[in-house]
């Protein structure tokens, strides 16, 4: 990547993805973030210039920089991401941590963050605007949708799939073929042997459904 990047939300996802870009010698030019205290601030030497409505830098994005949303919550990502691809014709770059290890023969799309110690495994996909946290494995031909988050140390078994907007939470164990539906969530350290309906919360080992909607 030749041109600087600018990042879409300062939260703790930024600052991921900032450090992972800065391992990369990639120069990240700003953050932007709708939170005005955050305006002129500083994280690790990169200034909060504005929102992420501000013309005056989305000006920038698909001339002289890159893009990447690093916005933790779905529905402002999201807006984001149709804004990028409405408004500028483009779609947000990758930030992949060099010690992720993807197989050649995985498939990753656009604006995915695939963190330190990450596994790829043959056949897995990637779509875009997925989080893959540290630690986490995806084994072979998994098949996540867009906006999907595995969480740290996460491991998902062989063909499962996670459908668009899930949530793995951190240390979560999927088994092989299970499909988790969309926008359901798996708490931390459950383990999941059936399917998830949509929009279901589930815990435990092995999980079970605290709340459905």
């Amino acid at each position: 990547m030749e041109n600087p990047v600018i990042i879409f939300g300062a939260s703790g996802i930024g600052k991921v993805a900032l450090d992972i870009f800065s391992s990369k010698n990639i120069i990240t030019y700003c953050f932007l973030d709708d939170d005005k205290e955050l305006h002129e601030t500083e994280i690790n030497d990169v200034v909060v210039m504005g929102s992420t409505k501000d013309d005056g830098f989305l000006k920038f994005i698909g001339k002289k920089c890159e893009a990447f949303v690093a916005i933790e919550d779905i529905s402002d990502r999201k807006r984001v991401v149709e804004m990028l691809k409405n408004k500028r014709k483009v779609m947000p770059v990758n930030a992949i941590h060099e010690r992720a290890i993807i197989s050649e023969h995985s498939f990753i799309g656009y604006g995915n963050l695939i963190n330190a110690g990450a596994v790829i495994n043959a056949g897995a996909k990637v779509p875009n605007h997925c989080m893959i946290n540290t630690n986490a494995t995806l084994e072979f031909d998994v098949q996540l949708e867009d906006y999907a988050q595995i969480g740290a140390g996460s491991i998902i078994g062989a063909k499962a799939v996670i459908e668009q907007g899930a949530l793995i939470g951190a240390g979560a164990t999927i088994g092989a073929g299970v499909i988790i539906g969309q926008r359901a969530q798996v708490a931390p350290g459950s383990v999941v042997f059936k399917n998830i309906e949509a929009d279901d919360i589930v815990f435990g080992n092995p999980a079970g459904t605290i709340e459905s909607k």
